[in-house]
């Protein structure tokens, strides 16, 4: 069974160092069953999940709802966009995302099949980026996702580099979860791998240097894989996966079909990694745990210092900052070292961190991938805008909407889209359903959206204030004011707006007392899009 589940069990005293650190490990069991259940748990689901009391989970939720991780919705507890920073730490560190995904992409382009990168995570494999194809039967794997080794392509290209203690590990792994109820992207196996099978696969993939899947994972699913060599040792840094399903390709004749065009794309690959000097990391983070004082005063008991501080060190990682001194920890998150000596020893227990004893660095491992990055990595715009759009409503006790430039279905004019919205608690409200399709120059949405891309006069004017007002002049009686939502870019990719009877606030009293609140919802919704589309693609519609 792998750590990963193994963190949600109990643990003999005796197997924790004494100077773990408690609170973040109860604090990481609870954000990997909220993973592993989808993002959202009630209080009650989480304390039969962990074995904690119903106090600490309270605890925990609170403190990680203050640090914008989890949303209390109601009874239940959500993971939110905000938590994939921590996935992104590790993948900025590792670089492979940056450096070879647009390779991966335009090679599953190029075979209209889904390609993916996984790197090993101890006896399993961990995806770190997909391009999928939109089919009936396409690839359902998320990035982030843990899979078992020797139910894939990737995984006997891996072992082929493990040591003998790596395969005692897995063997105990085999023995103790024969089914792999302990991998949930998975289903659970069925029949019993033949004794020494995986070995041998091993030592063939390090013979061809290529490896098949041949529906090992379920019936109609076939890959193949190539690794991608590290430059500098010529060890496997992460392995190159072409998925396509019996109906289009048989294993078979996977080697002769796609094969080529993958060795072809690694070579590329390998190139890129030879060729690319390290990074410049720049000025470290300074100081990113000083929140933490006003936030206990604000929340007394309900808010975990050492679980904040201890999740806050793992953003001290990133490109460049992949292997970091206890010191260069301290001074990055602004934390003693003795504060930040404990954290680290409890994320080696977890699998979190591993250390390096030469060099006397940590560095992130893939296991980062599990507090929460896997529901999260397919999230849409609208999904991210929902809760944030509910929250305004009730605010300002307006509609909000959100809404994207669309093609013109006329060819007449720029249309916008309304992909979000939160009804007006008032009896008369404005009231225009999600899908509806109007013309972008007749709204303040669509103005807004305009004003990013075209040079009029009045876009001139929207984009110098940063919003646009209607006072009634799409329809009498409706007043509207609506802001961009930029990318990471700093691309205006959506805006939002509030919508009200003309006859509640005058168009003085909308920018006064609803434009604040607009732009303050903006600059939320836009953290979150930020942290989520880092190393993935979030859809707008």
């Amino acid at each position: 069974m792998p750590a990963d589940t193994l963190t949600s069990l109990p643990v003999p005293e005796s197997a924790v160092p004494a100077e773990a650190v408690a609170p973040l490990i109860r604090g990481v069991g609870v954000l990997r069953e909220l993973t592993e259940a989808g993002g959202t748990l009630s209080p009650s689901a989480l304390e039969r999940a962990t074995g904690l009391a119903r106090s600490t989970v309270d605890r925990i939720t609170s403190t990680l709802a203050r640090m914008g991780y989890v949303r209390l919705d109601g009874r239940d507890a959500v993971i939110t966009p905000r938590l994939m920073e921590l996935g992104n730490a590790y993948l900025a560190a590792l670089r492979l995302p940056a450096l070879l995904s647009e390779r991966a992409d335009a090679l599953a382009d190029e075979l209209d099949e889904s390609v993916s990168l996984a790197v090993a995570d101890r006896d399993g494999i961990r995806f770190i980026h997909q391009a999928t194809r939109r089919r009936a039967m396409s690839l359902s794997f998320r990035i982030g996702d843990l899979l078992p080794a020797e139910r894939t392509a990737p995984g006997p290209l891996f072992a082929s580099e493990w040591t003998e203690a790596d395969w005692r590990a897995w063997r105990e792994r085999r023995a103790a979860d024969p089914q792999d109820r302990g991998f949930p992207a998975v289903p659970p196996r069925e029949l019993p791998a033949g004794e020494g099978e995986f070995e041998a696969k091993a030592a063939q993939a390090a013979r061809d240097g290529w490896a098949l899947d041949d529906q090992l994972i379920e019936p109609g699913l076939v890959a193949v894989s190539v690794p991608v060599r590290d430059p500098r040792t010529a060890r496997v840094a992460c392995v190159a996966n072409v998925v396509s399903h019996t109906s289009r390709h048989t294993a078979a004749d996977l080697r002769e079909t796609l094969l080529p065009r993958l060795r072809a794309t690694v070579a590329e690959m390998q190139r890129e990694l030879a060729s690319t000097p390290d990074p410049d990391p720049g000025p470290p983070p300074s100081g990113s745990a000083t929140w933490i004082g006003a936030a206990k005063h604000e929340l007394g008991r309900e808010f975990i210092e050492s679980l904040a501080r201890g999740l806050t060190i793992l953003t001290a990682f990133g490109e460049g900052r992949a292997a970091l001194t206890l010191t260069d920890v301290a001074r990055a998150t602004g934390l003693a070292r003795a504060t930040a000596r404990r954290a680290l020893i409890t994320y080696e227990h977890l699998g979190l961190v591993r250390q390096q004893p030469e060099s006397r660095t940590f560095g992130l491992t893939p296991r980062v991938l599990s507090l929460g990055f896997p529901p999260l990595s397919r999230t849409t715009l609208p999904r991210i805008a929902a809760p944030h759009l509910a929250d305004l409503s009730a605010r300002v006790r307006e509609s909000t909407a959100l809404a994207v430039l669309v093609p013109p279905r006329s060819g007449e004019g720029a249309e916008i889209q309304y992909t979000a919205r939160a009804v007006s608690p008032r009896i008369m409200g404005v009231d225009i359903r999600t899908g509806t399709r109007l013309p972008a120059s007749a709204t303040s949405l669509g103005r807004v959206l305009l004003a990013d891309t075209e040079g009029s006069a009045d876009s001139d004017r929207v984009r110098t204030q940063g919003y646009a007002l209607l006072d009634e002049d799409w329809e009498d009686g409706l007043r509207t004011i609506a802001v961009p939502v930029r990318d990471r870019t700093g691309r205006v990719v959506a805006a939002v707006n509030v919508a009200l009877h003309a006859a509640g606030r005058t168009a003085e009293e909308c920018v006064a007392e609803i434009l604040p609140e607009l732009r303050l919802t903006a600059t939320r919704l836009e953290t979150e899009l930020h942290a989520a589309s880092h190393f993935t693609r979030v859809p707008l519609l």
